[in-house]
């Protein structure tokens, strides 16, 4: 195999012979790039080649499950993936359209070792990408990725022998009824689900409706141009959006869906829009009853009420903050036998007995119809109301280009462990430790704190803050953080800001 390169020029004959992958779509636990500026149909049958290349020299059985979400270009994608990994002499078993927790299903029940999901999961059109891993419920985390993209990259991927293609029809049927189970609601619930016209409009409201909830629908309609906006429960736009859906229907409560369905956002009875690691919080202190004494994992950018909260605490529950990003919480939650991990972004792993240990957000939906259903005297809003009382931001996304943003990370971290070891203050506060397991959480003598990190998916930093006292406080974070980030002339405009 030659090796890829970098730029191609488009509508050119090297475009549709010559492999072009541009190296920045390899982030730390999958892959991602604008199709066709970044990565071309041939360079997509190269990451295949590759792909199948680095099971073989794992010693992994030569069979793989691969699916694709619904955009218009991802079968395309999907068909040049499986020519390479054909190419490499795997048997591929194509599952057809699919959300990225269904094809990490499809590895348990038709009992193979490998997945690989062409997505370009909650990212915008323009984008693609593949979600793989070898190792279920795990994905490929940076050791894997690294290792790929050098096999690909260096033209080090090996044709063999034995390809094979089968598709097979059923999963999503299995899928849905592995999600169900033998579950049916008790209490009546009305329920708002808000798919932004995503592949998870294939299956969320028939999920609503087999557990026996009322449904009503909200951009469920299957459209690749996503007429309304990007499938993102964690973008404003489809909170907002889920929101008036919940007070025009009068619904306990309204659930909606990324693009590829692996991440769940959620708003209350009042329409009020909950982030999703005080969700996290909600669903810890209920299974932490059914199950005392319970690891919960929880990413650096969530709420600080995993350690703080009495209700957890009363109940056993030991908090374990940790790197965010899906690979990194799904080996963590494995590592530690956590019962759950959760991420502010919406996702949520739900390990043995209650799930598989995978990012799923339709289990996390049913998840918290279970929960509705063992509180039925209790409104969404009534268990959000029980909680301690903290002020966040939602997750704030300035610009830094993916060549330059680590660079500029490193050297924020240094700025602001350089303020906490000088004694000085943030907020008026003085700084208790700094936390650098993954970018810089500073925290506040209060148990306070504001996050700055890199995005792993998209040239940006990310920006989080919280404050245990009011929202003046967490605004007075914010501003001293991001007086911080200003130091850094690469960075540019947040996406969406307090």
């Amino acid at each position: 195999m030659t090796k890829p390169l970098a730029e191609v020029t488009p509508n050119s004959w090297s475009f549709l012979r010559d492999a072009m992958i541009a190296p920045t779509g390899f982030r730390e636990y999958d892959a991602r790039w604008k199709y066709p500026e970044a990565i071309n149909l041939p360079g997509v049958t190269a990451l295949g080649l590759g792909l199948g290349t680095q099971m073989r020299q794992r010693g992994i059985d030569p069979v793989i499950a691969v699916g694709n979400d619904y955009r218009d270009y991802s079968l395309s994608i999907k068909n040049a993936l499986i020519l390479g990994l054909m190419q490499a002499g795997i048997t591929v078993k194509d599952i057809g359209p699919a959300l990225s927790p269904m094809a990490y299903f499809s590895q348990f029940h038709l009992d193979v070792p490998a997945v690989a999901m062409v997505t370009a999961s909650h990212n915008p059109n323009g984008w693609t990408g593949v979600k793989m891993g070898f190792d279920r419920p795990l994905t490929h985390g940076p050791d894997e990725m690294a290792e790929l993209r050098d096999i690909v990259l260096e033209g080090r991927g090996q044709p063999h022998p034995g390809g094979a293609y089968e598709f097979v029809d059923g999963v999503l049927d299995a899928y849905l009824d592995d999600l169900v189970g033998d579950f049916r609601l008790t209490r009546p619930l009305k329920v708002v689900c808000a798919t932004g016209n995503g592949t998870a409009s294939a299956f969320a409201p028939k999920l609503f409706e087999r557990i026996g909830a009322e449904v009503v629908p909200l951009h469920c309609a299957l459209d690749y141009t996503f007429p309304n906006y990007n499938p993102n429960p964690e973008a404003m736009e489809m909170l907002h959006d889920m929101s008036a859906a919940v007070k025009a229907s009068g619904a306990d409560l309204a659930l909606g869906f990324d693009g590829d369905g692996d991440r769940c956002g959620v708003v209350d009875d009042e329409g009020e829009e909950i982030f999703a690691d005080k969700v996290g919080v909600i669903m810890a202190r209920d299974l932490s009853k059914l199950y005392p004494n319970a690891t919960f994992v929880a990413d650096v950018k969530s709420t600080g009420l995993f350690a703080s909260d009495p209700e957890l605490q009363k109940n056993g529950a030991k908090a374990d903050y940790w790197k965010t990003g899906h690979s990194h919480m799904k080996r963590r939650v494995k590592e530690l036998g956590a019962l759950a991990g959760f991420e502010k972004s919406g996702h949520y792993f739900l390990a043995e007995p209650v799930g598989r240990g995978y990012d799923c957000g339709l289990r996390v939906a049913v998840e918290i119809c279970k929960l509705m259903d063992r509180n039925p005297d209790k409104s969404m809003s009534d268990l959000r109301r029980a909680l301690p009382r903290t002020w966040a931001t939602p997750t704030m996304s300035p610009y830094a280009a993916d060549t330059e943003k680590y660079d500029i990370l490193d050297r924020l971290v240094a700025k602001l462990v350089a303020k906490h070891e000088a004694g000085e203050s943030l907020a008026g506060r003085p700084i208790k430790e700094v936390v650098t397991v993954n970018g810089a959480r500073v925290i506040l003598d209060n148990g306070s704190w504001g996050l700055v990190r890199a995005s792993s998916n998209t040239p940006n930093l990310v920006v989080v803050c919280e404050s245990s006292e009011s929202e003046a406080e967490m605004r007075a974070i914010f501003a001293d953080i991001d007086a911080v980030i200003r130091t850094e002339p690469g960075v540019g405009e947040y996406d969406q800001t307090i």
